[in-house]
């Protein structure tokens, strides 16, 4: 076992993440290092040690406090018997309240300029605008994002385990930075509708676009523009207004301390590394990832693709995100998209978790499509077979997602555990689904 340090973009991890590589390789394969099953209550008290020390961490996005979560679970990650870790410095550019704000901004001066009747100039600006909320939302290219912010840095995690010279590979995701808080993400309205009609949320299997609200906006300001019609710039004004306030809220608040988004996801990595140790899979590489700057819209995960995508053979590697597990009720997600859905890739990698789910007896909800951004996104766009587990409420929301609230007393650990399990019982049986799919 080792940990070892990245602090550039070159070297690094690769002989570790590299078929082949040198280290444990034949503990894991042969099950020497195998000892007693990992109980459930042992599970859910070395994943209680997770979260409860990283939680009081202010792990903002490219902070002091990330890198210090990374560090923490390097060495706990470490003292697994088999697995080699690595950290991994990678450029961010922040939190993205600030960007989707000037967007906001930029979206009121274009209604304001039709009205004023410079309409094709307010056409353009609002054309800009809507090009610039898709972009950082549905994760483009980040033009906008690269030209106005300051490069900073964030830092992934990457621990090796498993057969280092088998041909498959599980990479496991998870987050370790956590989110601001705002007044969007208050529950009050989705509990208060549970509580006097609770089949109603059954029926509804994806949640409102929220981006699409920003979008509106300067959409209206272009068919007014397009139109001459000012009652859709006073609209695309009005709405403009609305959803700049709410998303400079999130710019003016706190760093929640992110038990369940994603502690929960964290806990799962540790959980998963050491069931890996006393019950090994053979043929099975591992890479159990946590990401940075998850909560900038994926720039962790983008750069560890970016880094490490020629070593992975999208034939031969599959991907499993761990985000928000520690809800009442596990759910398997079909797609997602902000602002347009998108499936995930391979359908058969969901079916196997559906499969396993009911062998373990573990209740896995199906169907539903998420309507915020994941890292599951990145791989899935590349071509990886990419499975995505989240957990809700009741009331079909993430526990505490985004608020104060979201604190270790609040997580539910059995959720934890469950999940954790699950994905380890599909790691055995992925080698031979990986060869079938081929």
């Amino acid at each position: 076992m080792s940990a070892e340090r990245d602090p550039g973009r070159e070297g690094g991890f690769r002989p570790a993440i590299a078929a082949g590589a040198a280290g444990a390789e034949g503990s894991a394969a042969d099950g020497s290092s195998s000892g007693t099953r990992l109980d459930a209550a042992a599970l859910i008290s070395l994943q209680r040690e997770v979260v409860e020390t990283l939680a009081p961490l202010d792990r903002t996005p490219c902070s002091a406090g990330e890198r210090e979560a990374a560090e923490w679970l390097a060495a706990r990650l470490a003292e697994v018997e088999g697995v080699d870790v690595a950290l991994e410095d990678e450029p961010s550019w922040g939190t993205f309240p600030p960007t989707a704000t000037g967007l906001g901004l930029l979206g009121l001066a274009g209604a304001t300029l039709v009205l004023r009747g410079r309409r094709a100039l307010g056409g353009l600006v609002a054309l800009a605008t809507l090009a610039g909320i898709v972009d950082e939302a549905h994760n483009g290219p980040r033009v906008l994002r690269r030209l106005v912010r300051r490069r900073r840095s964030t830092v992934n995690l990457i621990a090796c385990t498993g057969d280092r010279a088998a041909p498959c590979t599980l990479v496991v995701l998870a987050h370790h930075d956590a989110p601001q808080t705002g007044m969007l993400y208050d529950q009050t309205l989705q509990r208060r509708l549970f509580e006097r009609a609770p089949g109603v949320l059954e029926r509804f299997k994806t949640p409102l676009p929220q981006w699409w609200f920003g979008l509106s906006g300067p959409l209206w300001s272009l068919l007014a523009a397009l139109s001459g019609r000012r009652g859709l710039a006073r609209g695309g004004l009005a709405v403009g207004v609305v959803g700049t306030l709410l998303i400079a809220d999130i710019w003016r608040s706190e760093t929640v301390q992110g038990a369940n988004d994603n502690l929960s996801g964290v806990a799962g990595l540790v959980g998963l590394a050491e069931l890996l140790r006393r019950q090994p899979v053979p043929g099975l590489r591992v890479l159990l990832v946590s990401c940075g700057a998850e909560e900038t819209l994926q720039d962790g995960i983008r750069a560890f693709l970016a880094r490490h995508g020629d070593e992975l053979d999208p034939a031969h590697t599959a991907f499993v995100n761990l985000d928000t597990v520690g809800s009442p009720h596990l759910v398997l997600l079909e797609a997602e998209g902000p602002v347009r859905m998108e499936p995930y890739t391979a359908p058969w990698l969901r079916e196997l978790f559906a499969v396993h789910a009911e062998r373990l007896g573990t209740p896995l909800l199906r169907g539903y499509r998420a309507r915020a951004s994941t890292d599951s996104v990145i791989p899935s766009r590349a071509g990886y077979p990419t499975a995505t587990l989240v957990s809700v409420t009741d009331w079909f929301v993430p526990a505490n997602y985004h608020l104060p609230s979201d604190v270790p007393a609040n997580l539910d650990y059995a959720t934890v555990a469950e999940t954790t399990r699950l994905v380890h019982e599909v790691a055995g049986a992925l080698p031979a689904a990986l060869a079938e799919a081929r």
